[in-house]
C-alpha cells in the first residue's frame, strides 16, 4: 500500500507548479498577489467546506481545538506565506526554477525537523546519505537555475 501514498505524493507535487500557474494568472487578473493569495484560500476554504458537510465530517468540540498547542494554528500562516510566496517566484523564475528551490529549501527543513523530531515528527538522524540526497538537490536546482 505504501505505493499508493508515493503516487499520491508524486500527483500532489505535480500540483504545485500548476497551482502556482493558476494563481499567477490570478494574479495578472486581479492585479496583486496578496488578493490571488486570499481568493485562492477563499476557494480553497469553500471547497473543503463543501467537502466536509457533504461528508458528514463530525465537528470538532471547542475544547478539541483549544486542546491544541498555540503553534498548531501557525499552519494557516505558513500556508498563506506559501501561495503568495510562489505567486510572486512563479512570475520571476518560472515552473523549473521555482520548485527547485522551494524542493531544496523543504528537504533542508525536512532533514532539521527530521533529525531533532519536531513539531510531531518521529526522529530520523541526518546520515551521510540524507544530506549527499540534499546536497544533490541543492546542485540540481543550480543546473535547472542556470540552464
Amino acid at each position: 500500500m505504501k505505493w499508493m501514498y508515493v503516487l499520491f505524493a508524486l500527483l500532489a507535487g505535480a500540483m504545485m507548479p500548476v497551482q502556482a500557474g493558476i494563481n499567477l494568472r490570478l494574479k495578472g487578473s486581479l492585479g496583486d498577489p496578496i488578493w490571488a493569495a486570499t481568493a485562492s484560500f477563499a476557494v480553497g476554504t469553500l471547497v473543503l467546506l463543501v467537502y466536509a458537510f457533504a461528508t458528514k465530517a463530525p465537528v470538532p468540540a471547542l475544547g478539541m481545538a483549544a486542546s491544541a498547542p498555540w503553534w498548531s494554528w501557525t499552519g494557516g500562516v505558513l500556508g498563506a506565506f506559501f501561495v503568495f510566496a510562489i505567486i510572486i517566484l512563479a512570475g520571476k523564475l518560472g515552473a523549473a526554477t521555482m520548485m527547485a528551490w522551494l524542493l531544496a529549501g523543504q528537504f533542508i527543513a525536512a532533514l532539521i525537523l527530521d533529525h531533532y523530531g519536531l513539531i510531531s515528527f518521529n526522529v530520523h538522524t541526518i546520515s551521510w546519505q540524507r544530506i549527499a540526497g540534499v546536497f544533490l538537490l541543492i546542485v540540481g536546482a543550480t543546473l535547472i537555475n542556470r540552464y
